[in-house]
């Protein structure tokens, strides 16, 4: 199926999780996707066969490109792919994401260069290697996959806050920087949900026995938070679907420039739909401050 109106859209992290449902989703609904993961070749050569063969079965525009976010010559080899076939991209989604678990101080600095590369550095490499065609091209949207995490901290999640966190600072300059391009960019921060990241959870090697030095009780805690996790995820009660996700990065994509919010909070909230509210007039006030008020209001396209 193809739409008159289909719009070419870059994902990252597709090999499982949200951004594997919102690459087949968009690509159902006419939309040109390009869904990228690591190890097509290798450890998701059966996904990305899957879903080769979906677009095939369906006679859908869903096509699979390795995209490693940790290396800088596997995105631009990606990007320099869509761009040289299709020009400038009108959507890129930032899924791609780990989070690592377990007593901060046990984590070695190598432990969390690597989340922040994945988290983060993945991002701005992603983001750096399309922004030239987007900006030229006058329009764009940029969705990054942040957390309710990036708003609220928590023990024995330090390092995947920093990586959220940091996201969430490194998304609202990005926006202010790029609103006079009509380039747009927002934040998508769910809660948990029923997906591969709590499970794949990377924890740290614990090199020097640190985490033995920790109270029982504290130690007890962390290694039942699986099951804490796991009792919250199988309540029916609770919004933990990811297609709701997946509805919600389609809702922005289809809004028009300019009227979409910043912060979208999905599912379980912890009181950061408030948080999120309360920091609209906070963080107005610090552009004004600044003089920068004019880096609020994204510069309208005949083309958007």
């Amino acid at each position: 199926m193809y739409k008159s109106n289909a719009k070419t859209v870059v994902i990252t992290g597709c090999s499982s999780g949200f951004g594997r449902q919102v690459s087949e989703q968009l690509a159902r609904r006419g939309d040109r996707v390009f869904a990228t993961m690591r190890g097509t070749e290798g450890k998701n050569a059966k996904i990305a066969a899957e879903m080769r063969q979906l677009a095939v079965a369906e006679k859908i525009n869903l096509q699979v490109l390795e995209l490693d976010v940790t290396s800088s010559v596997s995105v631009d080899a990606a990007a320099a792919i869509i761009i040289n076939e299709c020009g400038a991209p009108d959507v890129v989604i930032n899924n791609a994401g780990q989070m690592y678990i377990g007593f901060t101080e046990s984590f070695s600095a190598d432990e969390l260069s690597r989340q922040l590369d994945v988290n983060v550095v993945g991002v701005h490499r992603v983001n750096r290697a399309f922004l030239p065609a987007m900006r030229q091209q006058g329009r764009g949207l940029f969705i990054n996959i942040s957390s309710v995490a990036g708003r609220l901290s928590a023990p024995f999640f330090g390092v995947y806050h920093a990586s959220k966190w940091a996201l969430e600072g490194y998304s609202l300059a990005l926006r202010g920087e790029l609103a006079s391009s009509g380039v747009d960019v927002v934040l998508v921060e769910p809660g948990p949900f029923t997906t591969e990241l709590f499970s794949s959870s990377p924890q740290p090697q614990d090199i020097d026995g640190r985490v033995a030095s920790y109270p029982l009780m504290a130690r007890q805690t962390l290694d039942n938070l699986a099951q804490t996790f796991e009792a919250m995820l199988k309540d029916p009660t609770l919004p933990t679907d990811p297609g709701l996700v997946v509805d919600r990065i389609i809702t922005l994509i289809e809004m028009s420039a300019g009227n979409r919010p910043f912060r979208s909070v999905v599912g379980l909230d912890f009181g950061v739909t408030k948080q999120n509210a309360d920091a609209v007039p906070f963080d107005a006030a610090v552009l004004e401050a600044f003089g920068m008020t004019e880096f609020a209001t994204l510069k309208p396209s005949e083309f958007q």
